[in-house]
């Protein structure tokens, strides 16, 4: 039997899982796939172009709907552009036989997130997307929707993370409470801990800056490419006009950031609320990991903010310097990772403040 404590599985047991089964692969791992708590997915040699979205429900898998919805098959070891507002289901290299106990949940990676690349994952049988029940044995597929910029995708290409999960890891708000007392989980005056950490924007200026909108008819991105485009093609520096406070209009993409500079102990992992409607009608974060490690002092952070990937939704909305956009929820680690975020790996975003995805130069 696989061997697996409670909380979220650090590097050392996605390891074991590759080597016992568990997790099966394609191809062998590719460098840095497996972080400190999570898996890259990679994307395997077939996407398709599909009518709409879609779950597969109870008694079907992925592969009848995709023969049902499907438009036309893409060839994804030669590259394949993306273009946006389109819906596209791609095979994952990565498969699943998860024993009983052991669960797994799916997220963005952030440099997804910050190209306003939705993804969500997909397995047989699913009735819900990005999670993924204890038991499950059989392949994953991706959902990939570009909404502002189209993006060339190849086999390999990493755009979604997976967690696994075992038991109850999530920790309440008097434990949160209790551990920022030793560890400063964020950097707030009167930090608010009500089903989470709160995090709110901050619209003080960064530079003299907010933060930044999507343009639309750009060209493609890479998403395979490092520091190889001006920020300037892609995006529309929003000045600080010292009014604290900005309209977001509908349909647009934001990046902000957070006010609070966030901490993720070694023991623990987090994650953010993707969209709160107690808080306004807008999705504040597409890509909602944070590992093990993020901002921590002893892997160079020194506390981190965390960057916001604003969509708002059907009308415009106000926001202002300091308002609570969303939560952050903390969950206990299985054990401590062998590696640390930003201590070892490549590490994109150790240390942030206003950042833009790592396919931007500077």
């Amino acid at each position: 039997m696989l061997p697996f404590k409670s909380g979220i599985q650090p590097d050392s047991s996605i390891r074991a899982f590759i080597e016992q089964g568990a997790i099966t692969l394609a191809r062998p791992p590719a460098e840095g796939q497996i972080q400190p708590a999570s898996l890259d997915l990679r994307l395997g040699e077939r996407a398709y172009r599909v009518r709409a979205s879609f779950l597969p429900g109870p008694e079907r898998k992925v592969r009848s709907r995709i023969e049902d919805l499907s438009l036309h098959e893409i060839d994804l070891t030669r590259g394949a552009v993306l273009e946006t507002d389109c819906v596209y289901i791609a095979e994952l290299m990565e498969g699943l036989r998860l024993p009983k106990g052991l669960r797994a949940a799916a997220n963005p990676k952030s440099s997804t997130g910050r190209l306003d690349v939705f993804t969500r994952v997909i397995t047989d049988r699913a009735r819900e997307f990005d999670l993924v029940e204890d038991g499950y044995e059989g392949p994953l597929f991706i959902e990939i929707s570009p909404r502002t910029f189209p993006v060339l995708v190849r086999s390999g290409s990493r755009l979604s993370q997976i967690r696994f999960r075992a038991g109850e890891t999530r920790l309440d708000d008097r434990a949160l409470e209790e551990i920022h007392v030793r560890e400063t989980l964020v950097s707030a005056a009167e930090p608010s801990f009500q089903g989470g950490v709160a995090v709110s924007v901050d619209l003080s200026g960064f530079d003299g800056l907010l933060g930044y909108r999507g343009k639309h008819h750009t060209a493609l991105i890479d998403v395979d490419r490092v520091g190889a485009y001006r920020a300037a093609d892609f995006w529309e520096p929003i000045p600080d006009d010292g009014s604290r406070s900005m309209i977001l209009d509908p349909g647009q993409f934001y990046i902000l950031a957070s006010k609070e500079a966030v901490h993720v102990p070694p023991d623990y992992a987090a994650e953010m609320t993707p969209f709160d409607a107690l808080v306004g009608e807008f999705r504040v974060h597409y890509a909602g990991f944070f590992d093990p490690g993020f901002g921590h002092s002893a892997a160079g952070g020194q506390g981190a903010r965390a960057v916001l990937e604003v969509r708002s939704r059907d009308v415009p909305f106000i926001i202002e310097d300091g308002q609570i956009v969303g939560r952050l929820v903390y969950e206990t680690m299985a054990a401590r990772p062998e590696t640390l975020y930003g201590a070892g790996l490549k590490s994109n975003y150790q240390g942030q403040a206003l950042k833009l995805s790592k396919h931007f130069k500077g």
